[in-house]
């Protein structure tokens, strides 16, 4: 019933998933000793199949990986791109401070070398449990100086680019393009695309009101807004401060995933900086004709309030839209 227009908008041409800051690591352990990880990304995937969602793809942008650990990388990927199979969905993954290029590269992507297509995930059959630290590898990744090139992506999905713009700082957790990149993302953009561009990186170009969060920001941003000014991309999508928000950048929309892992306390008392083990949400991005919309999704189970089944919906369907209106919109 997705096909289906039911008011004056057509269906969504692509439905995109944002999902940011995973933050991995090796061997399943909790963050800071507290936070599971690798549940909440199973639980996201598991409402969207429930859903009956079929995303194009899924757009990770950055912090995949707490210490950058190839068992992280190793294990993010095989859960995400076995869900990805399921839907055919292309999965799109972005760095981020936390992530190290030469791991990712290497494992993530797996690529030998920068500008390679990544390789398909194959499944080591020796390894029946993430969890086994006899059976995981543990091995470091060589951080040859080739590896450390910013690991910058394009992507095509029927006339929608997406590019991955690789912010990351090597040793540092604040966000920089470099001019080399500026220039490189200039002639991608040179020739439009059939359906405009998203841009996803990991520090979004937006303001943010917690003050330590401001000096991790993406510096010199309006060299970036320069080559972005009067091309197609339609949107950005960030990741990086641990909370959803929106704004604008040069014209375009910003959309900022929260965290899976855990999320900022807007809240908290000024002057200070708390991350809660809650709150966490996934964001959907419906790209239509003229417009995208982003939604957020709390990841998670919650008593539900109210329900309107699938037969009522389908009884729904079968009406003339001025037939539907008074069947749903009349007052009781």
């Amino acid at each position: 019933m997705a096909s289906m227009q039911w008011g004056q908008y057509a269906p969504a041409d692509k439905i995109l998933v944002h999902l940011s800051d995973t933050h991995f690591l090796a061997d399943a352990a909790a963050l800071y000793g507290t936070v599971d990880t690798d549940t909440t990304v199973h639980r996201a995937l598991e409402q969207l199949h429930r859903s009956g969602i079929r995303p194009d793809a899924l757009i990770i942008t950055g912090d995949v990986a707490d210490r950058g650990e190839a068992d992280a990388y190793r294990r993010i990927r095989g859960i995400v791109e076995s869900a990805a199979a399921q839907w055919q969905a292309k999965v799109i993954w972005v760095m981020g401070n936390h992530d190290q290029r030469a791991a990712f590269r290497s494992v993530l992507l797996g690529q030998d070398q920068p500008g390679e297509a990544a390789a398909p995930f194959v499944q080591d059959a020796n390894v029946r449990d993430p969890a086994d630290q006899d059976l995981v590898d543990q091995d470091p990744v060589d951080q040859d100086p080739v590896d450390q090139d910013p690991v910058d992506q394009v992507h095509d999905l029927d006339g929608l680019r997406v590019i991955a713009l690789d912010t990351s700082v090597p040793g540092y957790h604040h966000g920089e393009v470099t001019a080399a990149q500026l220039e490189w993302l200039r002639g991608v953009l040179s020739t439009p695309a059939r359906h405009g561009s998203i841009l996803a990186l990991h520090h979004p170009p937006i303001p943010t009101p917690l003050p330590l969060m401001s000096v991790l920001e993406l510096q010199e941003q309006p060299r970036l807004a320069a080559v972005l000014a009067g091309s197609d991309v339609r949107a950005i999508l960030g990741g990086h401060l641990h909370y959803a928000t929106q704004g604008l950048f040069a014209g375009i929309p910003v959309s900022v995933a929260a965290a899976t892992c855990y999320t900022m306390d807007l809240s908290a008392p000024e002057r200070e900086l708390t991350g809660v083990n809650g709150g966490r949400t996934l964001n959907l991005v419906h790209v239509y004709g003229d417009e995208i919309t982003h939604s957020q999704v709390p990841i998670g189970a919650f008593d539900t309030a109210t329900h309107f089944p699938a037969d009522y919906v389908d009884r729904l369907a079968a009406l003339s839209p001025e037939a539907r209106l008074e069947a749903f919109s009349r007052q009781l």
